[in-house]
């Protein structure tokens, strides 16, 4: 009898388990309501799109495993939303990643929409607007997952904070949207300012500014302050959801030392200035330990573009001086604008830290040479990958592709690559006779791709502009940079195969090459692109579908818009 009642009690002990496991992971519910509001981010009074009247919206914070559950409802009134968990592979999930038109039919004025996904790795993630310009628009916030309780990061660090730097625009995204679908094509321009988490300070003084628009006291501009104890020791997370802009980080009188990118473990390297683009997160570690009597420059400065836009500022400062106390000397100016070296070197130097080395394939069953070009169409300016202008449907494809609803997208295969041995990389093409479509690139399930993306010179004389991609639902490994136009037959013999870095958002250098290896092994339908509003919404990117058939059935939520209008909801 002694021995039933062990087993017995054994076994009721088990099954007490059951719930103590599924507890481990939690639930972060939010409730957000989206809708535009006046703000004065840089002093200017404008319109901005708000989550529960803030912007940057609620930083989401997780654990590893938890589920995120986010009930949004749309107050904008007059247009569609959807958000974008930039980072979040959505193993599992694939119709809530947040991409209208590829992934499920924006939320309209009055509706709510339910979110909810896993988030499976620690790290630094990002969430936006994935629905015309609306990212531009104040419609972006921070995704902070922690690693469960009892482990811990392979570095040390007090204090952990979140940077989140934009650049912000004083004319409207119906404004931009119109001037960049327009005969005249009309440029978006340079923006007007630089945010660091959200503040900024333009220039009210500028001549023919209306009354009243600009007020430089206006508390909601005062700069964004980074408070320190001397001697301590913090985690950065510093990340970009600019528009348009490329930009270089620093800290006066301080260097950082580079510990995660895009939620991986780095082999820390140490920087002056951090390059970002955007849909970069990074993590630095940067030690207070300059003279505490003072407060110190915290700069944002946009490079690779010649741009007018003046840098950003935040005050660093230590306490116990004033928060507001400007420090005595002049920001630092930063590096120049063209030196494109530095930030090839950046990238060079990211390796994946030893003991965190998630090895690549040694080899690729696919490569795609996507070449990346400024086209006309019809007399329309357009960004093109191959000469090929990417135009999303009115019915989003992971249901297309699911319920075979093969009229709704081109059926033609887009091309793996273009005539390398003959297009001129460095001179001004004549590209007049790119082509429209809204075909899809269909990947063999658990295959490894390769992504070579060339970059090459616009329709403006002597200029290539830097194109930060990222790609929906995957992480990639960066096997390589490279000056010039790519050679398929020697350049993959110098591809890092031993620890490159993984990352879900990378930069192309101007007349540069980079090289991506993923694995298709995620089912559903993901999106590729470049990560300038302007460059996408003018047709910079691409498509992905993989193991569809593996899907269960979608919510019936992500329906209601062109050939699923009339499909019953609940």
């Amino acid at each position: 009898m002694g021995r039933e009642l062990i087993m017995a009690l054994f076994l009721s002990l088990s099954l007490l388990a059951v719930p103590f496991a599924a507890e481990a992971a939690g639930i972060r519910h939010y409730k957000w309501e989206v809708k535009y509001e006046y703000k004065s981010q840089d002093c200017y009074k404008k319109l901005a799109i708000t989550i529960n009247g803030r912007t940057p919206g609620p930083t989401i914070e997780a654990r590893v495993n938890d589920t995120v559950v986010v009930e949004l409802k749309n107050s904008l009134l007059t247009e569609n939303v959807a958000i974008h968990w930039h980072g979040i592979r959505q193993k599992g999930t694939p119709w809530f990643d947040g991409t209208a038109g590829v992934t499920q039919c924006p939320i309209v004025p009055g509706d709510t929409f339910v979110y909810k996904f896993v988030v499976d790795r620690p790290g630094t993630y990002l969430y936006h607007g994935h629905y015309g310009l609306q990212r531009e628009a104040g419609l972006n916030g921070m995704i902070r997952v922690s690693l469960p309780p009892g482990e811990s990061e392979p570095y040390t660090y007090d204090h952990d904070r979140s940077i989140l730097l934009t650049d912000w625009y004083h004319q409207s995204t119906y404004e931009q949207a119109t001037g960049l679908s327009s005969l005249p094509f009309v440029w978006v321009g340079e923006p007007q300012s630089l945010l660091i988490h959200g503040k900024g300070k333009f220039d009210c003084s500028t001549p023919g500014l209306k009354a009243g628009l600009c007020n430089a006291t206006n508390p909601e501009c005062s700069p964004y302050v980074i408070t320190v104890v001397p001697g301590k020791t913090y985690r950065l997370r510093i990340s970009s959801l600019t528009s348009l802009a490329a930009l270089s980080f620093e800290i006066e009188g301080h260097t950082m030392t580079v510990v995660e990118a895009d939620g991986h473990n780095v082999e820390p390297f140490v920087v002056k200035n951090l390059f970002i683009y955007s849909g970069e997160t990074y993590s630095v570690l940067i030690k207070a330990d300059q003279a505490p009597t003072r407060n110190y420059w915290a700069v944002s400065k946009v490079v690779s573009r010649n741009s007018t836009t003046p840098n950003g500022l935040a005050i660093f400062n230590y306490y116990p001086n004033h928060p507001r106390r400007s420090p005595p000397t002049v920001p630092p100016v930063g590096p120049a604008w063209n030196d494109v070296a530095p930030r090839l070197a950046q990238g060079e130097a990211m390796k994946a830290r030893q003991g965190y080395i998630l090895p690549p394939p040694q080899t690729s069953d696919r490569v795609i040479v996507m070449l990346n070009t400024q086209n006309t169409i019809n007399g329309y300016t357009r960004w093109s990958v191959n000469n090929i202008s990417y135009n999303l449907p009115d019915t989003p494809y992971l249901i297309a592709v699911k319920d075979r609803l093969n009229h709704v997208f081109d059926q033609t295969p887009p091309p793996d690559g273009y005539d390398s041995q003959n297009y001129d990389i460095f001179g001004k093409p004549n590209n007049t006779n790119a082509t429209a479509s809204s075909s899809i690139y269909k990947l063999q399930f658990n295959s490894t791709v390769d992504i070579i993306l060339q970059n090459a010179n616009t329709m403006n004389a002597d200029n290539s502009e830097t194109h930060p991609w990222h790609l929906h639902g995957h992480d990639f490994w960066v096997m390589g940079y490279g000056q010039g136009k790519f050679d398929i037959n020697s350049d993959p013999k110098k591809y890092n195969l031993v620890d490159p870095i993984m990352k879900n958002t990378v930069s192309v250098q101007p007349y540069g090459w980079t090289a991506l290896r993923f694995v298709a092994d995620n089912p559903g339908v993901w999106a590729f692109h470049c990560h300038i509003e302007a460059h996408f919404y003018l047709g910079m990117g691409v498509v992905f579908e993989e193991g569809v058939e593996m899907l269960g059935r979608y919510p019936t939520s992500i329906t209601g818009c062109g050939d699923t209008k009339g499909y019953r909801r609940p």
